[in-house]
């Protein structure tokens, strides 16, 4: 039985936690989690936004150049995850090798993204419903929280099994998706002709709306890809994570990146940008169910639109999951907890049911498109939540390059290391740093240039000051509230589990003048804390797959 997590008695007394997070999720679940959650709304729907806003040609190239930021990202939070594979993940690891402060806003922003990503899901859900019907849009969001709710409220492995059928259905639709896109585009069309290239020639394209429209679509990008670092997060409830995350941060991200770029391929190729209803502010169209359409079967298209509800039905689980993670995270950081100790109580199968139930309250934002318009408020979300993507992507670059200069620093040898992508030493770390940088400063010129549009501004780049502000809020209580902070090495409270969270902390405090730099000392960091040990009696998932060898050499080939 997995231990019971301890909480500071400093605190005021709260009913203790019935049990820690659960190691649940088995290898085939965690591959195919990542899949799901990069495999959702923004391949289905943002597509059409990025085509009708950038172009056939600027959305291929940014998703090509956002697509490996974010393998490179993978491999760095791989690193990491797979040597200390802990709740809170990305979140605690730029908290102990980076800055507290700094860890501190990103750990709420990352939950607020994921919050936010439930809403913008359930949003996505009215949109996708208009392909039948415009009554009643409301309704479907409602329907989709209740059951996302249940779902994530029952045993972590119902999560993992629905996640898993969810994006086992979606990997095989896009498959026929790519090729049904290579057939109409050769002339299997209603109007049995050869489309090759001709929208790239179309009026306005291949750039549509010069740099301001090139610019645009990394947002879009990065509100499609975002989810991959989510894959740190369900460490701390998957089997022999020193085993199973190297697989899945090696082999499944290539995998979507190729779904990715070849249905934008397609997408770009068959569906003009002009197109009727693609985007605009009272609703998005996927291109998906398009290409259906224009192979001449509204049954087809009716088909797909399905499979993209139940899409955005797995992304909303997906990020439900996260968020709910992210800040049972937050609650279990010790000594002083980063959010309120209630939320570190979770059910004896092991959910943290007032993290759900907090996390899952934001999704009312969804019901304000009855005012505003799907469409618009469908972006105004993408926005934010892509821009949130991309602060989470800095934050494992930042954290990556203290963790790797600490490990050299302190004499460990590389061969200690249970993963290491050696291909990116040592440039990985800056890469991921500058290039996400300056996707965060341009992808807003839009909305600046030529002409000053102040609610798409903030959209772009509010997450900014926010950070900002949570960040310098920390270092202020610590200064001004707290006489003694936790002395380095960052040793354990209790014996550490797999629930333990990353945070540094110690048994001791030091006397620390106020006013000083929070930026982690990495010459005094205690690198052996929270490495994960392998049970003797942990059974690889491999040992169970043996007997049905050719059957998952096929279905590793095709997910």
């Amino acid at each position: 039985m997995i231990p019971e997590q301890h909480v500071n008695d400093a605190e005021a007394p709260q009913p203790p936690v019935r049990g820690g997070l659960h190691r649940s999720l088995s290898a085939r679940q965690v591959q195919m989690i990542a899949i799901g959650g990069t495999i959702g709304t923004g391949l289905f729907l943002g597509t059409g936004r990025s085509l009708a806003q950038g172009g056939p040609a600027s959305m291929l190239i940014c998703y090509g150049i956002v697509g490996f930021i974010v393998y490179v990202t993978l491999l760095l939070l791989g690193e990491m995850a797979t040597q200390y594979p802990v709740a809170g993940s990305f979140n605690a690891y730029a908290t102990r090798f980076f800055s507290p402060s700094f860890g501190f806003a990103l750990s709420w922003n990352y939950w607020f993204n994921d919050a936010v990503s439930v809403a913008s899901d359930l949003t996505a859900a009215q949109l996708v419903l208009q392909f039948w019907t415009t009554e009643y849009p409301w309704v479907v969001s409602l329907l989709f929280w209740v059951f996302l709710v249940s779902v994530n409220a029952s045993h972590v492995k119902a999560y993992g099994e629905l996640e898993y059928w969810l994006s086992f259905l979606k990997v095989v639709t896009i498959v026929v998706f790519i090729i049904v896109g290579i057939l109409v585009n050769v002339g299997v069309n209603e109007s049995h002709t050869y489309i090759g290239t001709h929208n790239w020639h179309i009026p306005g394209a291949p750039f549509v709306g010069g740099f301001g429209g090139f610019a645009k679509v990394f947002v879009t990008a990065s509100f499609a890809y975002g989810g991959t670092e989510s894959l740190g997060i369900t460490a701390g409830e998957t089997k022999n994570p020193s085993q199973n995350m190297p697989k899945v941060v090696k082999f499944v991200f290539w995998r979507i990146l190729l779904f990715y770029i070849l249905s934008i391929l397609l997408i770009g190729l068959n569906v003009p940008w002009d197109y009727p209803n693609l985007s605009n502010k009272t609703t998005t169209t996927s291109p998906f169910t398009i290409v259906f359409t224009l192979a001449g079967s509204t049954v087809a298209a009716s088909f797909m639109n399905t499979v993209i509800l139940t899409s955005v039905l797995s992304a909303g689980n997906h990020a439900l999951f996260a968020g709910t993670r992210v800040l049972y995270g937050l609650s279990v950081v010790g000594p002083i907890p980063h959010a309120p100790r209630i939320f570190s109580r979770t059910t004896r199968a092991g959910v943290p049911l007032y993290a759900l139930l907090a996390t899952s309250s934001i999704s009312v934002l969804c019901l304000g498109s009855s005012y505003i318009g799907s469409g618009q408020l469908w972006g105004w979300l993408q926005n934010i939540v892509g821009v949130s993507n991309q602060i989470a992507w800095l934050s494992i670059g930042l954290a990556s390059w203290r963790f790797r200069k600490a490990w050299i620093r302190q004499g460990r040898s590389l061969d200690d290391m249970k993963f290491r992508a050696s291909w990116t030493w040592p440039w990985g770390p800056y890469f991921v740093i500058i290039t996400v940088t300056a996707l965060i400063l341009i992808q807003g010129w839009s909305s600046i240039f030529p002409t000053f549009s102040p609610v798409d501004f903030v959209s772009y780049y509010i997450e900014i000051p926010i950070m900002i502000i949570m960040g310098l809020c920390w270092i202020l209580a610590k200064n001004i509230f707290m006489d003694t902070t936790p002395g380095s090495g960052n040793a354990l409270l209790d014996t550490p589990n797999e629930t333990t969270s990353l945070i540094p902390h110690g048994t001791g405090t030091q006397a620390r003048h106020k006013w000083t730099s929070d930026i982690v000392d990495i010459g005094t960091i205690d690198l052996y804390n929270d490495e994960y040990a392998e049970p003797l009696d942990e059974v690889d998932d491999d040992t169970r797959r043996k007997s049905f060898r050719l059957f998952w050499s096929l279905y590793d080939m095709l997910a």
